[in-house]
């Protein structure tokens, strides 16, 4: 073919970090109370009293709790619904 561009291959360790684990990251603030919280981690997450307020606990004396691993497209999407919630969160990529 006249004119055709030679193919790249994609590195394996681009790919793998695609595939990597990504967690999204709940931090403390001055503004909501833990009640609150445990009601968002319910609602939102699914978990049982006990575990919304493991994590909520994580966050109050900790400063931050992961509450979410997996695909990055996801942890954002759990990112966004928590600051539509008035939580602070971040999206990082797990540590192995």
């Amino acid at each position: 073919m006249v004119g055709a561009l030679p193919r790249e291959d994609v590195a394996s360790d681009t790919v793998a970090d695609l595939a990597a684990p990504w967690q999204t990251v709940v931090w403390n603030d001055p503004v909501n109370l833990m009640n609150y919280v445990v009601h968002v981690f319910r609602e939102y997450f699914g978990f049982s009293a006990a575990v919304a307020t493991e994590r909520m606990l994580a966050v109050h004396h900790d400063g931050h709790a992961v509450v979410a691993e997996g695909a990055r497209e996801q942890m954002e999407l759990h990112a966004r619904a928590m600051h539509d919630y008035g939580l602070w969160a971040t999206v990082r990529r797990a540590e192995a």
